[in-house]
């Protein structure tokens, strides 16, 4: 039976010199299943099956970009050399043939550490040496380093750039640049971790200096209808209460000079889509970064789950599937554009099928035990 309540979901869009066939994306998710960094035909085939799924776009995990800083995790894939990128063309043949569009996240962790299970951060024997970030801040009240130079950020666009353009020359729909959750590019935005005294930090106008010229390199190094997504977020993993922006024009000068810049849609971080963003709006941060931007926008966290990522991270109770229907609202009328999904995913690949055909006792729940394995 066709799921009509579901309609507003299965309407195509266009992005770019692209057509997404529906607007659920699969949202990017760090599965550390790359070895050495190189992507293999598990990574292919697990993409593949959330084509085949249904899925209107994937964004694949984080993959980094070509800079000796920008990784925390040697599991995680490569987005340069030889070998990842053989691996990476295979994923894109992969999906394509399974009739499915998917982009790259390029991720720079820049000076972050890892929380762990415990939130408490196990002193990893990290170089800090080679570790770049705005200020050398790694909490707003924690220095441990100083501030990259002009050089070294002159050499992090043109990574980033590198990146945008091995996407496009390698077959991928589009890049996401990981401006989110208090890595690299979020640092600079940031201003508990932003503390720069030249163009790249100061009022929130000024600290999204270098986004912006990464952003223009990247436009610069594909074509004009290559479309560049940007995801952001208000909480950070080092602080979940964090915020950029308190107020719809403080968001706009954030997300302003970042669309002007060449950003097609932002990809706005929450962790649970339904909570509005400001006083006396319903709107959620995605609907407000298109109302701001005039960008379309994707809006993401805990859509179709019942509880959040931190509780379904750490307990054992499955996160059942749930009912969408504020999502499909805010699709419906115009709010956002397209939703992104990702525990779900990794439970049930073929959601966006079973839901469009009101299959919703078929779909798997989540637990956490499902990260463990690549499936």
């Amino acid at each position: 039976s066709d799921n009509s309540m579901v309609d507003p979901l299965f309407q195509p869009f266009r992005l770019g010199r692209y057509t997404l066939p529906n607007r659920i994306v699969m949202a990017p998710m760090t599965r550390g299943f790359s070895p050495e960094g190189v992507p293999g035909a598990d990574v292919a085939a697990y993409y593949r099956r959330r084509a085949e799924g249904g899925v209107g776009l994937i964004v694949t995990e984080g993959t980094w970009i070509n800079h000796p800083a920008a990784s925390n995790d040697d599991n995680a894939p490569r987005f340069f050399g030889e070998d990842s990128l053989a691996g990476w063309r295979r994923v894109v043949d992969d999906v394509h043939a399974a009739g499915g569009l998917i982009m790259p996240q390029l991720w720079h962790t820049g000076l972050s550490r890892r929380p762990v299970a415990e939130h408490i951060y196990d002193a990893i024997e990290e170089d800090l040496s080679v570790k770049v970030s705005p200020s050398g801040y790694v909490m707003p009240d924690e220095q441990v380093g100083e501030g990259m130079t002009e050089a070294q950020i002159a050499e992090v666009i043109e990574a980033y750039a590198d990146g945008a353009e091995t996407a496009e020359k390698l077959g991928f729909d589009g890049i996401e640049i990981h401006g989110a959750h208090g890595y690299l590019v979020d640092q600079f935005l940031w201003a508990g971790l932003n503390r720069r005294a030249d163009r790249y930090g100061g009022d929130l106008r000024a600290r999204t200096t270098f986004a912006v010229e990464m952003i223009r390199a990247c436009r610069a190094r594909v074509s004009a209808d290559f479309p560049i997504v940007l995801r952001f977020s208000q909480w950070k993993l080092q602080d979940y209460e964090a915020k950029l922006a308190c107020t719809p024009q403080e968001l706009e000068t954030l997300l302003g000079p970042l669309a002007d810049a060449g950003v097609d849609c932002f990809h706005a971080s929450q962790r649970r889509y339904w909570l509005p963003e400001f006083e006396g709006s319903s709107l959620n941060l995605a609907g407000w970064a298109k109302k701001v931007t005039g960008k379309p926008s994707i809006t993401v966290g805990s859509v179709g789950l019942s509880t959040d990522m931190t509780t379904s991270l750490s307990g054992d109770a499955p996160s059942q599937a749930v009912e969408f229907d504020g999502v499909v609202r805010m699709v419906a009328e115009s709010e956002v554009d397209l939703v992104a999904v990702g525990r779900v995913l990794l439970s049930e690949p073929d959601w966006p099928n079973k839901i469009r055909s009101g299959n919703l006792d078929g779909v798997r729940p989540f637990n956490r035990h499902m990260l463990a394995t690549l499936d």
